[in-house]
């Protein structure tokens, strides 16, 4: 790793990242507030209703028939499309910047010219990634726990972690991927737009296979099918299962995008 590296990637991002934090603050602590409000209306109306309850099983990943507890409500501003789409839009944008940025703005022989290595590089990107992380996800939380008391909900922080904890093996599956198109890719543009494509048409297989039967011989290859955070609610149990998937699919994404940036050729565009 290199400090001077990183200091320059946290220079670089630190606008984007409050400000894909304070959205993620305002939409959770919106979920969580309004929610719990209309609960039990929903529950003895909405949810009796077969299509709603399709809708919602493809929010939450998993079956409600005869389950309409408070965990529905709680869960939903975890899963809700806005939360996912944020997450992963600053999770592009965020591991798109090298090498596909530099080389897009014309930069790239002046980051090549430092006398680090380009794996050093990897790696120095990486830290200042999670640490962004880091902060939107605290962002993230501080708005559902606020949420959640405005409203006189329950907020049960144990397995509120590890729901976060399940999200952000989802996001780095995600940002790791976006690494990957980037190091492939001479432009920021094609990488961006192909990563939100691709995560995109994951989130729509999982919505999709509870409607079309035929997609849930391949629902697996959706990444949001690894990510129920109902159960987790609801049990407290850890979803070892889900969470060692994302996290082989992350490091491998992340150890092939590194290689691809170590190997490849770069020059200005």
């Amino acid at each position: 790793m290199n400090r001077g590296l990183i200091a320059k990637a946290f220079r670089e991002t630190w606008a984007a990242t409050l400000l894909f934090g304070l959205a993620l603050f305002v939409v959770e602590m919106a979920l969580s507030f309004v929610l719990p409000r209309f609960q039990k209306q929903l529950s003895d109306q909405w949810l009796q209703v077969a299509f709603i309850q399709s809708i919602i099983k493809a929010m939450v990943g998993a079956d409600l028939s005869g389950s309409a507890g408070p965990e529905i409500f709680t869960s939903i501003p975890w899963v809700h499309p806005v939360v996912l789409a944020v997450t992963w839009a600053h999770a592009i944008v965020f591991c798109t910047r090298i090498p596909a940025g530099e080389v897009d703005r014309g930069t790239v022989d002046i980051l090549m010219s430092m006398p680090v290595t380009r794996w050093r590089i990897h790696l120095s990107e990486t830290v200042a990634w999670l640490a962004s992380a880091a902060a939107i996800f605290a962002m993230a939380t501080i708005g559902n726990a606020l949420g959640s008391a405005l409203a006189d909900a329950p907020w049960q922080p144990a397995r509120i972690g590890i729901v976060l904890a399940n999200l952000a093996l989802l996001y780095l599956g995600v940002g790791a991927f976006a690494w990957l198109l980037a190091a492939l890719s001479d432009r920021r543009g094609g990488a961006v737009a192909a990563a939100f494509i691709i995560v995109v048409g994951s989130f729509l297989l999982n919505y999709l296979a509870q409607f079309w039967k035929p997609l849930e011989h391949v629902v697996f290859l959706s990444l949001v099918r690894y990510y129920r955070p109902f159960q987790v609610l609801r049990d407290g149990a850890w979803p070892l299962r889900d969470m060692a998937v994302l996290t082989v699919l992350a490091a491998g994404l992340w150890a092939a995008a590194g290689a691809v940036f170590a190997r490849r050729d770069l020059t200005t565009v």
